[in-house]
């Protein structure tokens, strides 16, 4: 894992929001928001791949570049990763931030409900996952309700109304259409956003 931005804090709690922030929108924000009332850090992870898209838009530099730029106003760091799945994302952090820090990964419903459903190849990997990181899951196209074996390791996260469709696709995809879309960004990094995506 390689840091781009650090804090000398050492959390107890660190809520990991991973992610392709391509680009970074007011809902990433918002997770991040909301996340760090149960959580001392917010660990922004730009995975170099993806196990489920592509790379392709705005460079990995790019990407963190405007994550940077973007006034996240809570403690957090930025970092990114030859990793693309939470488990070992997770491990890579517990390394980093050491054995005892309790670990959790930010998502909105889709991202929880691939994460649940995936097909790992073998039995036992949610179990594993879950034994190593709990889920804060926000709202997203729907409430999420997990699994009762599950729901002591995944908790809603409330996010104000508003946020739940933004994604980084919309923004891309109202680019290319000529549709406004500087709202769904933060603005100190529309200009950035029109320069790379226009």
């Amino acid at each position: 894992m390689e840091f781009y931005r650090q804090t000398s804090r050492k959390p107890q709690k660190a809520g990991i929001l991973a992610g392709s922030f391509n680009p970074p929108t007011i809902a990433h924000l918002e997770l991040a928001l909301a996340a760090a009332q149960c959580v001392d850090l917010i660990v922004c992870v730009v995975p170099r791949v993806f196990p489920h898209k592509n790379y392709s838009g705005a460079t990995l530099d790019q990407r963190v570049e405007m994550l940077d730029a973007a006034g996240l106003r809570v403690p957090h760091a930025i970092a990114s990763t030859e990793q693309g799945l939470f488990i070992d994302i997770a491990r890579e952090c517990r390394a980093h931030y050491g054995p005892e820090v309790q670990l959790s990964f930010i998502c909105g419903r889709d991202a929880a409900e691939r994460i649940l459903n995936w097909d790992y190849g073998r039995a036992g990997v949610v179990e594993e996952m879950l034994g190593e990181f709990e889920l804060l899951v926000a709202p997203r196209g729907g409430h999420f309700s997990p699994p009762v074996e599950y729901r002591h390791r995944i908790h809603a996260l409330p996010v104000r109304s508003g946020y739940g469709e933004v994604s980084s696709t919309e923004v891309r995809e109202r680019i290319a259409r000529g549709e406004p879309w500087e709202e769904l960004v933060p603005e100190k990094i529309r200009d950035r956003v029109r320069e790379i995506y226009s």
